[in-house]
């Protein structure tokens, strides 16, 4: 673990003091855990945003520097601005590097499904990411799994995705991660006099009054006059 995050102790506390440490080019946060007093501090935005964009993402792993020394830490939220994607807060957890952790592991799929290639089907990804525990040093970037013999209507369960030596997993194993399914027919949208026309035209035709029953019926009439 060579990354290395400075930080400063942040004595004020509020939204006014936030606003001022985030128009500072800083980031507000607070780190606990591990049985410890939280700690309020100040965080390089810059090295917030080097950490979410690198491969491992919120699992990465890095040193805090702290008043007392350094300490192994990991983001544990990031809370962002949903209109401009401003990093408003962040919180960090302190890490114990021989005590496993429970974190969410994107998942990576492999190959071309059977049912995709040669049966006209679709991938539907149901599951993106699964949680695991295990040790800090062990959190594996991503799962990879093969999905070359999937095929129409089968799926890949979460159970199935292989794990490395030393993490099991958290997430329901009966839970679908990957579904080759068949591409949904189009509707097509009936005007109401189209309808109309259509239920008329497939009706049964009144069946026609034979003539031999018009003709008694004529006789009948002169008759009575």
């Amino acid at each position: 673990m060579s990354l290395v995050i400075k930080s400063e102790t942040r004595d004020a506390l509020g939204k006014n003091a936030s606003r001022r440490i985030r128009r500072s080019g800083m980031v507000p946060a607070v780190l606990y855990g591990e049985g410890a007093e939280s700690v309020s501090l100040i965080l390089d935005k810059k090295d917030v945003i080097k950490i979410l964009k690198s491969e491992t993402g919120e699992n990465t792993l890095f040193r805090i520097s702290l008043a007392g020394g350094e300490k192994d830490a990991m983001i544990k939220a990031v809370q962002i601005d949903p209109t401009t994607d401003e990093i408003l807060h962040t919180d960090l957890i302190r890490i114990a590097m021989d005590k496993a952790i429970r974190v969410m592991v994107p998942l990576e799929v492999t190959g071309e499904a059977y049912g995709v290639k040669t049966e006209g089907g679709f991938i539907d990804f149901m599951t993106r990411e699964v949680e695991v525990e295990c040790l800090p040093a062990a959190i594996p970037e991503r799962l990879v799994v093969d999905i070359s013999g999937l095929h129409l209507h089968q799926s890949l369960k979460v159970g199935e995705v292989p794990l490395p030596e030393g993490v099991k997993l958290i997430s329901e194993p009966g839970a679908v991660a990957v579904l080759i399914q068949v591409p949904h027919e189009e509707k097509v949208e009936v005007k109401p006099e189209e309808e109309a026309a259509a239920a008329e035209a497939a009706a049964p035709a009144e069946a026609a009054e034979p003539e031999v029953i018009k003709k008694e019926r004529k006789k009948e009439e002169v008759e009575e006059k």
